[in-house]
């Protein structure tokens, strides 16, 4: 029986479920039978207004993991379709979470509180509804971290053992995730509303989406084409902070594309150590659809199916509607480009408008040919180009083979005058590389925090380099990561 929490601590709205009934079915999460808190956001629960320590009582970690809600709140489960690895499926939706409800924050942004492993609902397709410690943990460490990186995407505000096993390939502990987001609005969302055939419904589900996120497109002479327009910038601004960081999703099937433009979904996620376009970390990603590569062309594709699930709202006549969305999808190519070649300005130093975008374009594309026929460390490499711009070479030049092509790059790009505190300010330091999430979370599971606590502690200021952290700036063992898989967790 789910009880009711305390009103005065925390009101969670019910937009979504009032304004879009047919997307939604209401229901409840099961009770943790020993619910024990194991990570709480602090940083996140000030931001949210919510009190740090009554969310560490048996109140708050009660709603933590949807035993108890406040009162007027309305959870539910989400419905949405989706493309999995290019295979359609009519309908998914949370199977293993719950859409508590929408609260405003003290800068009033509204905000989803959504939990991750709170039991089976109608979605769950014959799975257990649950999640383990070890994959919540993971969301929470990766998700935080992006954060940091300042990329947009969902976060994390506490993990809960929940005292119940989940039947894996062994018995593991099970956990529940209180994750936070601007929404949980997909590209398979507007994939299922289309599927009904009830335009009405397609246009109230934009029309929360504009008011959502991107009120400004209601103003525009063709709102709905001015929705999906900055949908598109957002993807393309998204696809380049991941491209320069290194970073795997693993899994970017359309119902992993927010409207929002956050990251969401950290199953198989993973970094790059070394330095391969063709890299692929999930174990069900076995044709490389979503390779490190890659991603730019899958995020363009969602895009594509995005816009088929819009036509009827673009325009009367099929035909004018394709047209317009075409017209529309053909600016992410230059629109990722743009976002690609301002990353690569940061990370290289070359903030000077006297340097042109077409030689910070061809500089970033050489050095991408040698890091890959190198597999240089990816994190490492930019961050030793600080000290390059310095004058100190040979911490850059000792991660890559090639001398005589690493030398000619660097003269070519010192010649240019890179500005050194702009790339410690763009380069980080940290990232979560793979060997030590791992690490981490097997400690974890064992319940041994530190580890996790010590993570978290380098990669929440990736930029600033302190005594103490030197292996969390390491790349891991080569054997390590050649071989290295991530998991679903489902």
């Amino acid at each position: 029986m789910t009880s009711t929490a305390p009103a005065s601590r925390i009101v969670l709205d019910r937009r979504y479920a009032t304004d879009l009934p047919e997307l939604a079915v209401p229901w409840r999460a099961e009770p943790a039978p020993e619910p024990e808190l194991l990570v709480l956001n602090e940083g996140l629960a000030a931001e949210l207004g919510l009190d740090a320590a009554w969310l560490r009582s048996a109140d708050g970690i009660a709603l933590l993991t949807g035993g108890a809600v406040p009162e007027g709140a309305a959870p539910v489960a989400q419905v949405y379709a989706g493309h999995q690895f290019g295979g359609w499926s009519p309908r998914l939706g949370d199977g293993r979470a719950l859409l508590l409800g929408e609260l405003t924050d003290p800068a009033g942004r509204v905000r989803d509180l959504h939990l991750k492993g709170s039991g089976r609902t109608p979605h769950a397709h014959g799975g257990d509804g649950l999640a383990a410690v070890g994959p919540m943990l993971r969301e929470y460490v990766v998700s935080e971290a992006m954060h940091a990186l300042r990329v947009p995407t969902t976060r994390s505000l506490a993990v809960v053992a929940t005292g119940r096993p989940v039947q894996r390939e062994t018995v593991l502990p099970g956990a529940v995730l209180a994750r936070v987001a601007s929404s949980h609005l997909r590209v398979g969302t507007f994939q299922y509303a289309r599927a009904t055939g009830e335009v009405s419904l397609l246009r109230r589900l934009a029309d929360h989406a504009i008011a959502r996120h991107y009120p400004e497109a209601a103003e525009a002479e063709h709102p709905y084409l001015a929705l999906y327009a900055a949908v598109v910038a957002a993807q393309a601004e998204l696809l380049a902070r991941w491209t320069a960081l290194g970073f795997v999703h693993g899994v970017m099937n359309t119902d992993n594309m927010t409207l929002s433009g956050e990251t969401i979904d950290y199953g198989p996620c993973a970094f790059l150590d070394a330095h391969d376009p063709r890299r692929v970390f999930s174990s069900i990603d076995t044709g490389g659809r979503y390779a490190f590569g890659n991603q730019p062309a899958a995020a363009e594709w969602n895009l594509a199916r995005l816009a088929e699930a819009m036509l009827p709202l673009l325009a009367d006549d099929e035909s004018s509607a394709v047209a317009l969305a075409t017209e529309q999808l053909a600016t992410f190519r230059p629109l990722l480009a743009a976002a690609s070649t301002a990353r690569s300005r940061e990370q290289l130093g070359l903030v000077s408008a006297s340097v042109a975008d077409a030689t910070v374009a061809s500089l970033a594309a050489r050095l991408d040919e040698l890091m890959t026929a190198g597999h240089v460390d990816h994190t490492g490499f930019f961050r030793a180009l600080g000290r390059a711009a310095r004058g100190d070479r040979e911490p850059a030049r000792s991660l890559v083979l090639d001398l005589a092509a690493v030398d000619a790059w660097l003269d070519d790009w010192t010649a240019l005058s890179p500005e050194a505190d702009v790339m410690d300010r763009s380069n980080p330091v940290y990232v979560p590389r793979n060997h030590l999430v791992e690490e981490a979370l097997s400690a974890a599971v064992a319940g041994d925090l530190a580890p996790l606590r010590q993570l978290m502690t380098a990669v929440t200021s990736p930029y600033d380099e302190r005594p103490g952290l030197e292996r969390y700036a390491e790349a891991g063992p080569a054997e390590f990561d050649s071989a290295y898989q991530t998991f679903c967790g489902t």
